[in-house]
C-alpha cells in the first residue's frame, strides 16, 4: 500500500526531502503523498523514510490504495527504469 499523510501534519518539511521517489509534495494545507509514486521505500530502504523522520507520526498506510510488497517492488522498478 502507499502511504498517506493525515491532517495531523504540522508542515515541518522533514518528510519531503527523505522520499527517494519524490512522492511527497506540499499540498494546499499539508504535505501529500502521490500514491502513484509511493513504494513505501521498497527497493530503496528497509522502512519508509518519511515515517522514520516524522515527528508527529502522521504518516499511515493508505488503505484506499492496497498494494502487496511484490506490487510495490514492480512500481519501484518501473519508476527507476524511467529515470
Amino acid at each position: 500500500m502507499s502511504l498517506l499523510i493525515t491532517d495531523d501534519c504540522i508542515n515541518c518539511d522533514v518528510c519531503e526531502p527523505e522520499c527517494p521517489n519524490e512522492a511527497i509534495s506540499q499540498g494546499e494545507l499539508i504535505y501529500e503523498i502521490n500514491p502513484n509514486q509511493c513504494t513505501e521505500c521498497v527497493g530503496h530502504f528497509d522502512a519508509p523514510q518519511c515515517v522514520q523522520v516524522c515527528p508527529v507520526a502522521c504518516i499511515l498506510i493508505d488503505t484506499k490504495n492496497p498494494e502487496s510488497p511484490e506490487q510495490l517492488l514492480k512500481k519501484y522498478q518501473k519508476l527507476t527504469s524511467d529515470a
